[in-house]
Parts: structure tokens; C-alpha cells; sequence
């Protein structure tokens, strides 16, 4: 992976639907290396998927969603990986992230109701092997979601002024 290999990352993490086209004229390269490369990068995993950004608070929605921080018991030889595969499956669980600090994997997780996050924290994450707590905190409103503000900025009134 070369720096123009990077530039296209950076290109596509903005914007995945620019065309090869637009993005060969950004970055210098020829419509066919910019295919070969963007082809390479999906065949090797770099690429993972093609996304779309939503504002589900205004697309009405009414999901909610939580993060949910995990005290967990390393397994020896896999560490967090093997619990970090099972939260993976639940089809709740939208991002699992190994961190630092007070806990050490972070739940991403939706629900059509807090209810119904609460009823899979406790009967589904809670109760697995080598979880030893948990912290539940629900989202409230967000604000900027990968990069993309989703509030609508208000234009200021200017005040009429006179002397």
C-alpha cells in the first residue's frame, strides 16, 4: 500500500459513491489504476463494505440505541477476541471495540425501544461467560456520526441596525 493507495482510502471514507472517474481526476491516476486499486483494496479487506450515513432521528425512526461498556475476563491464548466474536453475531450489536480504561469492550447496540435494549443487555450480554460488568448508557440525541454532522445548522438573523 503506497500513498496514492491511501489517498483513495481517505477519497472513498468521504464520499464512497464518487465514481473512478472523479476520483482518477483527484488523485492524478488513470480511471483503470484507480479501478485496479480500489479492486485490490476491497480483495485484500481493506475495504469492507460501502455505507451510507443516516440521521434516524430525522428519518423518524424512533430507534434507540445505547453504548454498553463490558468488564470482561481474558481467555487465555484469545484474550477478548473470542468474546468479542460471540457479542459480534447478535444482530443488536451494530460496533464491538476493545478499549482502554475502566472497561474493555465497548457495545454499539439498537433497539426499537429502551425496553428492549435493556431486556438484551440482561438476558443476552450480561450473563456470558468472563463478562463481569456492565454499564449501560443510552444515546440520547446524536449530534456527529462518522465524520458527518447530523444537526442542521441555523443561519444567525443578523440584528437590524441603525444609528
Amino acid at each position: 500500500m503506497d500513498e496514492k493507495d491511501l489517498e483513495i482510502l481517505r477519497i472513498l471514507e468521504e464520499n464512497g459513491r464518487l465514481s473512478p472517474e472523479e476520483i482518477a481526476t483527484m488523485t492524478t491516476l488513470s480511471v483503470q489504476d484507480v479501478e485496479g486499486r480500489i479492486l485490490a483494496l476491497e480483495d485484500a479487506r481493506v475495504i469492507r463494505k460501502y455505507t451510507a450515513v443516516i440521521n434516524w432521528e430525522k428519518a423518524g425512526n424512533g430507534e434507540v440505541s445505547a453504548l454498553i461498556e463490558l468488564k470482561v475476563s481474558p481467555e487465555r491464548d484469545f484474550g477478548y477476541d473470542r468474546i468479542a466474536e460471540r457479542l459480534s453475531r447478535f444482530n443488536q450489536v451494530k460496533t464491538v471495540r476493545l478499549i482502554t480504561g475502566t472497561y474493555d469492550l465497548q457495545l454499539l447496540v439498537t433497539g426499537r425501544n429502551m425496553q428492549e435494549v435493556s431486556r438484551f443487555v440482561s438476558e443476552h450480554v450480561a450473563p456470558m461467560d468472563r463478562i463481569r460488568e456492565t454499564a449501560t448508557h443510552i444515546i440520547m440525541k446524536p449530534y456527529k456520526e462518522n465524520g458527518n454532522i447530523l444537526f442542521e445548522q441555523q443561519e444567525t438573523e443578523r440584528l437590524p441596525y441603525s444609528f
